[in-house]
């Protein structure tokens, strides 16, 4: 998949695409996002809504990779992660991103292709779940099921 990306997808340029995420969330959806590991639970509705409207992820690639990137940067805010470049990792060829997540050593995650999956796949992919299974710590409370209406 070719994504047109308004700045390079490396991990100096991934706190600019989870910014614009914060601006089209505003402008679009009415959705203030504020990096906190709550604001996770409004973004997964919003992608829960894509996906019961069938819209195509590849329709709306380089807004999900945006929103991947507000997802590592929780991820960096909040439970002591940093951005990298996937070469030379463990997880080389196979995320399909060229950014990843490092938790620690040899410890990543893939939020970018989590959105991506979100999407694709549906809620057992939600990104609640997924902060709190790489974190280590507890999932914010799920009042609805966002896949559902």
């Amino acid at each position: 998949m070719q994504l047109r990306l308004k700045y390079p997808p490396t991990p100096e340029a991934a706190p600019k695409h989870a910014a614009l995420c914060v601006c089209a969330a505003l402008l679009l959806h009415d959705l203030e996002l504020d990096y906190s590991v709550e604001s996770l639970l409004p973004l997964d509705a919003l992608l829960g809504r894509l996906r019961h409207e069938g819209v195509p992820a590849e329709q709306v690639a380089e807004v999900l990779f945006a929103i991947g990137c507000y997802v590592g940067e929780v991820f960096v805010r909040h439970a002591g992660a940093g951005w990298c470049r996937t070469e030379g990792t463990s997880m080389e060829g196979v995320t399909g991103f060229p950014l990843l997540i490092r938790l620690g050593p040899e410890r990543y995650c893939n939020p970018v292709g989590k959105v991506f999956k979100r999407i694709v796949e549906g809620e057992e992919h939600g990104l609640p779940s997924f902060y709190a299974l790489f974190s280590r710590r507890e999932a914010p409370a799920r009042d609805f099921l966002y896949d559902r209406h």
